[in-house]
């Protein structure tokens, strides 16, 4: 195999690579192996048919495509690794030659990794992110507890009132005729929640157990039933069950009981917002990080190029559908439920995909300028915290990762460095919004 590469403009590359005749013709022959017993030749049982004869029935280019696609995938993957450029994209690939007895050539279009013009990096300003909290928001936090802590209670002497929990039967009615979808048996309604259209919970206040109400509303105009947006329906709704959520005491025995370690309501209240405070302040981290890497990106230059970004589009999206496999939905579906394409799709995550090339960019320039290396006893904690999580003996991780894999992990104990370098010496400041409300205070006073 032979490799030649052409530069192009705006860091893409041409790769052409050509593939000697006699493996063209071993790839020819194994897809005639492949293919012969599929294909129906006349005075010939199926699979008994030379090549020869298949080829001058049907053409010589019968096998072409099996074979190109069989040397294009080894080829490809071997002109990669021997290419000295960093590609970062997936190739677009244009067959030049194929012809029985000629080498097979064939082209590969990739972008490659831009080079990064760096800025400024150490001492950024960024606005500084305070962390309080509130005396509301450790409330809140006590009353989702004592929700999920919560018991329901059966009610039998009154009529439904808002926040009650309601088990209704219920058919839908459009011009006097029932519509798909709009009935249920025993479904428990929150009254208040908002979980059925406007209208259709604040109706069935003051309703009975066990008699039966009629609910008018209307769907709304964007309604994701075509059929029944903005049309008037009437629900005839019987409350079978009512039930209220009795939330458990703020006391010093519930504390106790939901708390690791305090033991009265005090205590507890303390645990709680220390919690908060903590996630408040890694939510600040957070999100200082992210502004000190866009006040190094808005600083340095680089020219992306449109491949680069669009192989990143499609790992996000790759990503996702495995995510959501393992939720036991395919993309297809989501697809289906949520209206989206596969080109709206690419559009929507462009944005994430070329801030995750631009911030990993400028930090490996980081990396390099700065000759942040790691040292074995760092790679070696590293591997041995995944071997933590994943319950793994340290000698089968790093039997797993391989010399590609611990350079991966290397690569990204670096740029974790690189981030801890711009971040620790970063400047906050004020927002300015907030200085001029001080700097007004102050001039009243």
């Amino acid at each position: 195999m032979s490799l030649q590469v052409e530069k192009l403009d705006n860091n893409m590359a041409k790769l052409t690579i050509e593939v000697p005749a006699e493996e063209l013709e071993k790839a020819l022959d194994k897809a005639y192996q492949k293919n012969k017993s599929k294909i129906n030749i006349p005075g010939f049982r199926k699979g008994k048919a030379s090549r020869a004869v298949i080829e001058k029935m049907y053409g010589k280019s019968v096998f072409y495509e099996d074979a190109a696609n069989d040397l294009i995938s080894e080829a490809y993957e071997k002109a990669y690794d021997e290419c000295e450029e960093e590609i970062v994209s997936s190739p677009k690939i244009e067959v030049v030659q194929i012809e029985a007895g000629k080498p097979f050539i064939f082209t590969a279009e990739v972008a490659l990794k831009p080079a990064v013009e760096l800025g400024k990096y150490i001492g950024v300003k960024v606005d500084k992110v305070e962390v309080t909290v509130t005396d509301e928001e450790v409330d809140a936090q006590i009353n989702a507890e004592r929700e999920k802590n919560a018991r329901t209670i059966d009610v039998t002497d009154r009529a439904v009132q808002s926040g009650d929990i309601a088990t209704i039967d219920y058919e839908g009615f459009v011009d006097g005729v029932a519509f798909a979808g709009g009935k249920g048996e025993d479904y428990p309604l929150t009254i208040g929640s908002g979980a059925f259209i406007p209208g259709f919970e604040e109706a069935l206040i003051g309703a009975e157990v066990g008699k039966e109400t009629e609910v008018n509303v209307t769907f709304p105009a964007e309604y994701h039933a075509e059929e029944l947006a903005g049309k008037a329906a009437v629900f005839k709704c019987t409350v079978k069950k009512l039930q209220v959520k009795e939330l458990p005491a703020l006391d010093d025995d519930f504390a106790s009981e939901v708390s690791e370690t305090a033991d009265t309501v005090d205590a507890y209240k303390e645990e709680v917002k220390g919690k908060i405070a903590a996630r408040k302040e890694e939510e600040a981290k957070n999100v200082k990080e992210d502004a000190v890497i866009e006040a190094i990106i808005a600083d340095a230059k680089m020219d992306i190029p449109e491949a680069m970004v669009e192989t990143q589009q499609r790992q996000i999206i790759q990503d996702y559908a495995q995510r959501l496999q393992a939720q036991g939905l395919t993309m297809e579906q989501y697809m289906q439920f949520t209206g989206l394409t596969v080109e709206s799709l690419m559009e929507e995550v462009k944005p994430k995909a070329l801030k995750r090339i631009q911030s990993r960019l400028v930090l490996e320039a980081i990396v390099a300028k700065e000759n942040i290396t790691v040292t074995d006893e760092e790679f070696e904690e590293e591997a041995k915290a995944m071997g933590e999580q994943y319950k793994m003996e340290l000698d089968r991780v790093k039997e797993l990762l391989g010399e590609n894999g611990k350079k991966q992990v290397c690569e990204d104990l670096c740029i974790r460095k690189a981030v801890k370098l711009v971040v620790d010496g970063a400047k906050e400041t004020k927002p300015a919004a907030k200085k001029a409300k001080k700097a007004a205070a102050e001039e009243e006073a």
